[in-house]
């Protein structure tokens, strides 16, 4: 288990665990809009729709989850948590979701894709699911946040940051435009590793960009960082 300062995750039937990818998305995905309804496509555990429960008095929160495991894991994190009653989880593929819906929107849509290009079997099937992108191409993901994205509303994800040129792009081929790009590092000497990007309906050629550092050495984390995460993390 891992335990958050609101809510714990259990994660032993997954094959992705808590990672810092879902946190900083969850910690970072932009509410302004202060949303009543939003969605998550590929919830795994549930943690970033739990915490986006946290930090929104939104009262529709729903989860999409393909993988029979995770999708038990992730009802059993909604049903124990304090927002059970504005969780949701579908166990579906995007394409069979999109296919039951009618007339659905979202004020906010969040992803943390599945994004290896490369076909490398790690000898984990739900591992490999999880991790490479032909279970959840990225043209897919973001034809299906032009659909059901309200018009006010806001698309997240975070992505390798050699991705985010080309994921920019057929995005804005499907109307959907960047209003909010971080791009993080692990340290100040190493590359930047992912981006983490917001887009809408609305086309801003000003639209902010800033850098995020993790830590300065190990489990030395930057005050950046502490004070992104600092309302779940326990230890921050």
């Amino acid at each position: 288990m891992f335990q958050f300062k609101k809510f714990s995750i259990r994660q032993d039937k997954t094959a992705m665990k808590v990672g810092t990818d879902g946190v900083l998305l969850g910690a970072w995905a932009p509410i302004d809009n202060a949303p009543f309804s939003i969605l998550d496509i590929g919830a795994g555990t549930g943690l970033i729709a739990l915490m986006l429960a946290q930090r929104t008095n939104a009262e529709q929160i729903e989860a999409l989850e393909i993988d029979s495991d995770a999708f038990e894991q992730c009802v059993e994190n909604f049903e124990n948590s304090q927002w059970n009653d504005r969780l949701f989880c579908f166990h579906a593929s995007l394409d069979g979701f999109m296919e039951e819906i009618e007339d659905e929107e979202y004020d906010i849509i969040v992803s943390n894709p599945p994004f290896y290009s490369e076909n490398v079997s790690s000898g984990d099937e739900a591992r490999d699911k999880a991790r490479q992108n032909n279970s959840l191409p990225f043209s897919d993901l973001i034809e299906a946040a032009a659909l059901l994205l309200s018009e006010d509303g806001i698309f997240c994800v975070i992505i390798p940051y050699k991705e985010e040129e080309s994921f920019t792009a057929m995005a804005g081929a499907q109307g959907l435009f960047p209003s909010k790009i971080t791009r993080l590092r692990g340290t100040p000497e190493t590359e930047i590793k992912r981006s983490l990007l917001a887009f809408t309906r609305n086309e801003a050629p000003d639209f902010a960009t800033d850098e995020l550092i993790i830590e300065t050495a190990r489990h030395q984390y930057t005050p950046e960082y502490i004070a992104l995460t600092g309302e779940f993390y326990i230890k921050m």
